[in-house]
């Protein structure tokens, strides 16, 4: 099983930028596709990008043209890059691997600790 581990959040002000990083161990994380995720207190936990072992992605709308999610298969590590960050997007930020099935993307692993991404206004 992949053991991932999220890095790269911090305190940054609107209009900002930071890259997240999701480092994995074990010998199958090329053939995983990953997901980013989000959670701001009091809500649910959100999928914001998804990248397949073909490096084809997805992104949900309320991140689309802001983020960028890619990926490195020799580092054995995914990237989220964020920009033009705005308050709402404070949350706790997830990576984890994910199965597409008929109603979507699943998450399929366990979830880490994730890091805390703060957006100032």
């Amino acid at each position: 099983q992949v053991q991932l581990v999220e890095s790269g959040g911090g305190l940054v002000q609107a209009g900002g930028s930071l890259r997240l990083s999701c480092a994995a161990s074990g010998s199958t994380f090329s053939i995983n596709a990953i997901g980013w995720y989000r959670q701001a207190p009091g809500k649910q936990r959100e999928l914001l990008a998804t990248i397949r072992t073909s490096s084809s992605t997805t992104y949900a709308g309320s991140v689309k043209g802001r983020f960028t999610i890619s990926r490195d298969n020799a580092k054995n590590t995914v990237y989220l890059q964020m920009k033009s960050l705005k308050p709402e997007d404070t949350a706790v930020y997830y990576c984890n691997t994910i199965v597409f099935t008929t109603t979507g993307w699943i998450q399929s692993g366990s979830w880490g600790q994730g890091t805390q991404v703060t957006v100032s206004s």
